[in-house]
């Protein structure tokens, strides 16, 4: 089966006034249809960079990047990406910010129109769809940033730390709710994370990338013997311990990462 999303020998540096500054090195690896990923590593080795890679916001240095098999142009309709904020217009309701993204693509079709209603009522926003984004607590604000993004129906789906805005308590349930919708919707997702316990509960697989510049030290996959297999159910399985501690030490052997509570 040919690889959704196909990462070989990706070299990316950074270019200023003071020099040249090497971010990513020899970046390989590849994603299945369906797969939930995520990225860790230390604070600057170039997480967010490969996100922007991906998404053609960036032109890496060398190497090649695939999509279906085939090279990855800019701005691909394939991908959606999800950043660390909703980005959510206050003059909008929260109804018309879902339905941006297709506005602005010119794909905005009675049946889009549809679509959005429907998901706004699958996932518990329909009495807020005239609602303004302030109305609304951290979590929906997520919870709408996401079905817009899905609304566009891509085939790829880049988190760059989507719930880092959040406070703890609604971090993770915002985190196990928005995980189980990407499950169902069965899109490809590659999540970029500083959370361990988040990378554990919501992934098929993690990418440990080293210190900048960031290569793949390891993938480790994830998988948990559960009846109901829903992130925060994986934080209270004994597997969940021992996959932490296992991403944990590949990352501290050399200092790389600062411990998060289980």
């Amino acid at each position: 089966m040919t690889p959704i999303l196909e990462l070989k020998n990706i070299d990316y540096s950074y270019h200023t006034l003071d020099g040249e500054t090497k971010a990513l090195s020899n970046i390989s690896f590849s994603l299945t249809k369906g797969e939930f990923t995520a990225v860790v590593g230390p604070s600057g080795c170039g997480k967010s960079t490969l996100l922007s890679l991906i998404d053609g916001l960036m032109k890496a240095e060398s190497g090649e990047l695939l999509m279906n098999g085939e090279p990855l142009t800019e701005n691909s309709s394939k991908i959606g990406y999800m950043l660390q904020h909703d980005h959510l217009f206050e003059w909008r309701s929260v109804y018309r910010n879902i339905l941006l993204g297709a506005e602005i693509r010119g794909t905005l079709t009675p049946e889009i129109k549809k679509r959005a209603e429907e998901m706004l009522e699958q996932y518990g926003l329909k009495q807020f769809a005239r609602s303004k984004p302030s109305e609304l607590s951290g979590g929906m604000r997520q919870r709408a940033a996401l079905i817009r993004t899905l609304l566009l129906e891509p085939e790829l789906l880049l988190l760059d730390e989507p719930f880092s805005a959040l406070d703890y308590q609604t971090r993770l349930t915002v985190s196990d709710d928005i995980g189980q919708i990407i499950r169902r919707s069965g899109k490809t997702a590659l999540l970029v994370t500083h959370d361990l316990s988040e990378a554990v509960s919501l992934s098929d697989r993690v990418i440990i990338l080293t210190k900048r510049p960031a290569t793949v030290a390891r993938i480790v996959p994830i998988s948990f013997a559960l009846e109901q297999d829903t992130p925060l159910i994986r934080r209270n399985a004994p597997e969940f311990k021992t996959y932490f501690n296992e991403i944990w030490k590949e990352l501290n052997h050399d200092g790389q990462i600062t411990k998060k509570a289980v």
